[in-house]
């Protein structure tokens, strides 16, 4: 059973920056494709990023393209959203995601994701 844990949300002002943290339980992370996806009020989950078992591939949602990077430390079982460049519209809760798998790729869907962690706010004031 893999427990996620997410930190690192809070208030910020528009052009600013947030680093989220979410951190594994489990003692096999390196198996684990990764992603972060966020919910705003009144719509849909949404994919923002995803990564690979090695931190070799990412893929993002368009509009965090050149704004966010995630990326992983397997020694600490933890993976990282940074956010620069914040926007009003990035304001959401933002839940990791954890896929066992036996291949290097990234995934995209929520519906690929067993695994969630209780989600994190972020709000974005402008």
């Amino acid at each position: 059973q893999v427990q996620l844990v997410e930190s690192g949300g809070g208030l910020v002002q528009a052009g600013g920056s947030l680093r989220l943290s979410c951190v594994s339980s489990g003692r096999t992370f390196s198996r684990y494709a990764m992603a972060w996806f966020r919910q705003a009020p009144g719509k849909e989950r949404e994919f923002v990023a995803a990564i690979n078992k090695s931190g070799g591939n990412t893929d993002y949602i368009d509009s965090v393209k050149g704004r966010f990077t995630i990326s992983r430390d397997n020694a600490k079982n933890t993976v990282y959203l940074q956010m620069n460049s914040l926007k009003p519209e990035d304001t959401a809760v933002y839940y990791c995601a954890a896929k066992p798998t036996s291949y290097s790729f990234t995934y995209v869907s929520p519906d690929e994701y067993g695994y969630w962690g209780q989600g994190t706010q972020v709000t974005v004031s402008s």
